[in-house]
């Protein structure tokens, strides 16, 4: 099968083959005739195998075959936004647009892409000149909304990528908020990497009798990416990064922390070590998000370090090699982050470096990804015989002593006992090097999403 199988026009074609695809991949395959019949859609398939293009080139055939809706008001020369792509992050968001405006570029549509961290003005703007395809992420989106800025009423079709993000980031009150300004009459397509119960929920509230399409298991890591864990003692995790990538001669290596301020030590760290690092996290000005990320693809920044928030919309041509400076505690960010190597059928690398503290997690990502991930000790690097395992402490949640587990991802947590009170006893932050420092009282724990109270980042505004 090519691309001319699946039913779409000359010009977006053209755009195709001007980026070198010819072939499409699985979910491509299913989802593009699925969405040009004009139904809605629920399609899932792990990350890295081309679900952007999935929904982005019917998307933009069905809006050529549409009639275009007038401006507010019957503005001349203007029209009303027709199809809403709602992503979960920045970076995320301009990824989509570019695809658009890519794979668009022989047609005559208009597209831009909203989110905060940016002044408004200019997005106002952009709006008033006509756009008929708006890539936004939830916050930014409200706020023109409740300002009077943009007209939802003439959309056709609406995305809604990454949703298991979304559902780990807490913007369902955000996306019901969505909903209601949208017009009940429209098509609908929700693309995930992975399929959760929540994610089903989700879907049951917003499509109607949906074509399902999940092309790989769930929750199942790419078969292009080798994994990899290196036992490592405690203190020793910043030297054997260096070491690793300094032995590798790696020129190219996203690594990922669980926290902000574990991401700015890191990269400094590397900084002094004659490696070029940048932090990249929701702290950020998306001035520095943009930069660190533009200089990541361009070769001239050697190393990248994330936080799992900033992650979603890192979609780098051949990246080699992932690196989980800590694994998260949420087992299917684990899939996430590796994703982000191997995509496209190339060949990757995920290494993990893990030590007695987080061997907790490590289990539940091989019971949630049904794998046994190979161990390779790096000589001078390994834990000491006299080493234990401590707790790890997440905001006011501390995971791992005394058989203490969480519960997503098929861990064994304490039966009947909610997430957020299967606790180890209080230890002082500073027990071991890089303890996170004392936060804010949590709050109560939410039944939906179900995996968001286990996310130590703070949700932000697009």
């Amino acid at each position: 099968m090519n691309f001319k199988d699946l039913g779409l026009s000359e010009p977006i074609l053209r755009a195709i083959r001007e980026q070198g695809y010819e072939t499409p991949t699985p979910i491509q395959a299913q989802a593009i005739p699925a969405v040009l019949q004009g139904g809605d859609l629920l399609a899932g398939a792990q990350t890295g195998t081309g679900k952007t293009a999935g929904f982005t080139l019917p998307l933009l055939q069905r809006l050529m075959q549409a009639t275009p809706a007038p401006g507010p008001g019957g503005a001349r020369g203007r029209v009303a936004i027709r199809a809403l792509i709602l992503t979960p992050t920045r970076e995320l968001a301009a990824q989509v647009e570019e695809s658009v405006r890519t794979y668009g570029q022989h047609l005559p549509l208009s597209s831009m892409v909203m989110f905060g961290g940016v002044g408004m003005q200019p997005q106002i703007d952009r709006l008033r000149r006509g756009v008929d395809i708006l890539v936004a992420t939830p916050g930014r989106l409200l706020d023109h909304h409740q300002q009077g800025t943009l007209n939802l009423s003439q959309v056709q079709i609406f995305v809604l990528d990454e949703a298991d993000r979304m559902l780990d980031m807490g913007f369902i009150h955000d996306i019901k908020k969505v909903l209601a300004i949208l017009p009940a009459r429209k098509q609908s397509l929700l693309f995930s990497a992975t399929f959760s119960d929540d994610i089903k929920a989700l879907a049951d509230r917003l499509l109607d009798r949906p074509a399902l399409i999940e092309v790989a298991r769930r929750n199942a890591t790419a078969e292009t990416i080798a994994q990899k864990v290196h036992p490592v003692a405690r203190d020793k995790k910043k030297e054997l990064l260096a070491h690793l990538i300094h032995a590798g001669d790696w020129h190219q290596v996203l690594v990922f922390t669980r926290m902000k301020h574990g991401a700015n030590r890191l990269a400094e760290y590397l900084n002094e070590h004659d490696i070029t690092a940048m932090a990249i996290h929701g702290n950020k000005s998306q001035t520095a998000r943009t930069k660190a990320l533009s200089d990541f693809k361009s070769g001239a920044l050697q190393v990248l370090v994330a936080t799992d928030i900033a992650a979603r919309g890192i979609d780098i041509d051949q990246l080699p090699h992932v690196v989980n400076f800590e694994l998260p505690n949420v087992p299917e960010d684990y899939v996430h982050r590796i994703g982000r190597t191997g995509r496209a059928g190339a060949r990757g690398e995920a290494i993990s470096l893990v030590c007695l503290d987080e061997e907790i997690f490590l289990k539940d990502i091989e019971k949630l990804t049904r794998t046994s991930i190979p161990r390779e000790a790096v000589p001078g690097f390994e834990a000491p015989p006299s080493e234990r395992a401590e707790p790890i402490v997440l905001g006011r949640m501390t995971i791992g002593v005394g058989g203490t587990r969480r519960n997503a991802g098929g861990g064994g947590g304490r039966a009947g006992q909610p997430a957020h009170q299967r606790t180890a006893p209080p230890r002082a932050h500073a027990a071991r090097p890089g303890g996170n420092p004392p936060a804010r009282p949590a709050r109560p724990a939410q039944a939906t999403p179900s995996r968001s109270r286990h996310n130590p980042n703070p949700r932000g505004r697009g």
